[in-house]
């Protein structure tokens, strides 16, 4: 295993004219709306089923909410297994008309919805997130290999933990309006379907990288089935941790937005509809911030190692929410900020800096696309499993209960993780 020289890429970098400052900043400020906006909105086709607590249906002892988010996960996971091959090997020019198709089929699964009986649309669901788990590695084609990347797709990720909040805010005021239960998920999206279009056109516009960014970040490109496996068989060791870490954050930030609601009821505060988007609000700003800080180290492998403290402060702030949540007296407010600030910290930067730096700094032909849907299909395979066993082996404890213990668990695997991932990548360095 080798990677690339630094000090040769700066080179090859000077040798480059870098292009006006005013340029990148309206790049910057046209991707990164197109990017939010898209995802944004595809989070309308996903999640404000959430909203609902289908109290009156139960399906063999389980609860029918519970039996709605395993469908729909099952779906978004498989999703992401078909995207291993199928992101990493989608050449630029087929991402927007990809994107509309993968939309319609989500909102058509919705109506199917509305209008299959309980249980049975239930498979509504499933079909619902088949199509938009390959949605984020489109849109983040359109934003790696660049020297902004970091900015970028940090707001990229900004939308889903906004959007996050705001699903459920929209489809508790959609209840309050009189739509039921099993039509408000297809209103919701329904409303965002034209939005959708408009951000997937301003993105399809965007320029493709600059000489620039090739010099900084190395080219990206396509990968066939033997290039997948000969990186991971050079990187296994380095990477594997990363996707660990990945996997664990994924099952706790997963159940901390599915089951929000009941998370807050059990804190003691009210659920009203506002709370879900204030509180994520905060979050989507310190995490945007932070991860796109990266974009200012220019050095790849000092920037890669950087995004790993990112993570290690993201568990230190999960700590801290832990051992403090029975002293606030705020409803859950300050505990739930800090856990969710302390999850998306590592969560986001495995998507805005690891994964780009990581293929940067070893100068491989590829691209994130790949890497993200190894990560992203092992983490929601990992919830799957979690949510099949506890509600198959159900315990005395809540889904706070459950959260706290994850939490912990998380925490500890984490930095082991983390400094492993540590070590690799500081010997390959001497060694290279």
């Amino acid at each position: 295993m080798k990677l690339v020289n630094e000090s040769d890429m700066e080179t090859r970098i000077s040798d480059v004219n870098d292009p006006n400052r005013f340029s990148d900043f309206a790049f910057a400020f046209w991707t990164v709306t197109a990017a939010f906006g898209c995802y944004f909105c595809m989070y309308f086709f996903r999640k404000p089923f959430t909203a609902a607590r289908f109290h009156d249906a139960d399906v063999w002892g389980l609860s029918f909410k519970i039996v709605l988010v395993m469908a729909q996960v099952a779906g978004y996971m498989l999703s992401k297994f078909i995207g291993i091959k199928i992101i990493a090997e989608m050449p630029p020019h087929r991402r927007a008309i990809t994107l509309l198709w993968l939309i319609f089929a989500a909102e058509g699964a919705l109506v199917l919805f509305g209008l299959a009986p309980r249980p049975w649309n239930a498979v509504c669901l499933f079909l619902n997130g088949l199509p938009l788990g390959m949605v984020f590695g489109l849109v983040q084609g359109y934003l790696e290999g660049r020297r902004l990347t970091e900015l970028l797709t940090a707001g990229l990720c900004a939308s889903f933990i906004v959007a996050d909040g705001m699903t459920k805010s929209v489809g508790t005021w959609l209840l309050f309006q009189g739509v039921t239960e099993d039509w408000m998920p297809s209103v919701a999206g329904l409303i965002f379907l034209i939005p959708f279009g408009v951000c997937v056109a301003i993105l399809a516009r965007t320029p493709p990288p600059t000489d620039f960014d090739v010099a900084a970040r190395c080219k990206r490109d396509t990968m066939d089935r033997s290039e997948r496996l000969a990186f991971v068989r050079r990187y296994g060791i380095g990477l594997m941790p990363i996707v660990l870490m990945y996997l664990l954050v994924t099952i706790v930030r997963s159940i901390r937005a599915d089951f929000a609601p009941e998370i807050w009821k059990e804190l003691g505060n009210a659920t009203a509809s506002s709370i879900f988007t204030r509180s994520e609000t905060i979050i989507a700003f310190c995490v945007l911030f932070v991860n796109g800080a990266a974009v200012l180290i220019i050095n790849n492998r000092q920037a890669f190692l950087s995004s790993l403290a990112t993570c290690g402060l993201g568990f230190v702030l999960m700590t801290a929410a832990l051992l403090t949540r029975t002293t606030s007296d705020d409803g859950g407010f300050r505990f739930m900020v800090l856990i969710g600030l302390g999850l998306y910290l590592p969560y986001v930067a495995v998507h805005t800096t690891l994964l780009e730096r990581m293929l940067a700094m070893t100068g491989e032909r590829g691209n994130v696309g790949f890497l993200m849907y190894v990560a992203d299909s092992v983490g929601y395979l990992g919830y799957v499993v979690v949510m099949v066993v506890r509600n198959f082996h159900p315990s005395a404890t809540g889904v706070l209960g459950l959260l706290t213990l994850l939490s912990w668990l998380t925490i500890v695997i984490s930095i082991a993780c983390l400094a492993t991932s540590w070590i690799y990548f500081s010997i390959a360095k001497k060694t290279s």
